[in-house]
């Protein structure tokens, strides 16, 4: 019977041809003004709710799922995201001024693909805090995929959106590794078949903790000291 140190060190060891990223949190530093949008949002629209405990519930799902949770009803697609269209103008106004990447997400992204490695994106987020996002970060290389939260796909902890981001790079779920921020997309991960590294901006390594988390850091500048990508076996077909 294998043990749990050799386990992990077998699903470690498997082959991997690209890296997903969550977006928020994982990517670039902007759950405080996420938060921050949130109240203002609900103070607005006078509803009397733990904004904490809202984001705790509901990050990784999708706009529109997270205004049927906050209204406690189902909205119709054109109500729910006429709602979310002002949270999240709220939240770029926030964001912009104070815009900041996860530390060394970007270096590590561009050794990612020094390795041979494709690079995708898996977010809840729209096309909208998709484009201003990427506007922001200006990084060298595009990501090879991105499957944003708008596109009709059901949020984490669901996988559909990390699935599709496998399929739009052509590549088999098993061989990507996710990275994430948030339970809900730990969990997505799993439901994926992918392994996943936690980074650590918004929860502990505890609260994203599981059998296929690999690793886990506080952001991109831990994992380049530690060599993490030296430690992977790149797949070569």
């Amino acid at each position: 019977m294998i043990n749990e140190a050799t386990h992990a060190l077998s699903i470690r060891a498997g082959a991997v041809s690209g890296l997903i990223f969550d977006m928020d949190g994982t990517m670039i530093d902007s759950m405080p003004s996420h938060a921050q949008s949130w109240i203002a949002f609900v103070q607005q629209h006078g509803i009397d709710i733990d904004v904490a405990d809202l984001m705790r519930r509901t990050t990784g799902r999708t706009g529109a799922e997270c205004m049927c949770e906050l209204f406690q009803r189902d909205l119709s697609f054109e109500e729910a995201w006429g709602f979310i269209a002002i949270k999240e103008q709220m939240y770029r106004d926030l964001f912009a001024p104070v815009f900041a990447e996860v530390a060394g997400f970007k270096q590590f992204a561009a050794q990612t693909l020094q390795r041979g490695l494709k690079l995708g994106v898996g977010t809840a987020g729209d096309r909208h805090n998709i484009a201003f996002a990427m506007q922001h970060l200006q990084l060298a290389v595009p990501p090879h995929a991105i499957v944003g939260g708008d596109e009709g796909l059901p949020g984490k902890p669901e996988p559909a959106i990390f699935l599709e981001a496998a399929s739009r790079m052509a590549i088999r779920a098993g061989d990507c590794i996710v990275f994430e921020d948030a339970p809900l997309g730990i969990e997505a991960a799993r439901r994926a078949g992918m392994r996943a590294v936690a980074i650590c901006t918004t929860h502990s390594a505890e609260e994203l903790a599981g059998p296929h988390v690999i690793a886990a850091a506080s952001n991109y500048l831990e994992l380049i000291e530690s060599e993490f990508l030296e430690t992977l076996h790149v797949a070569t077909a």
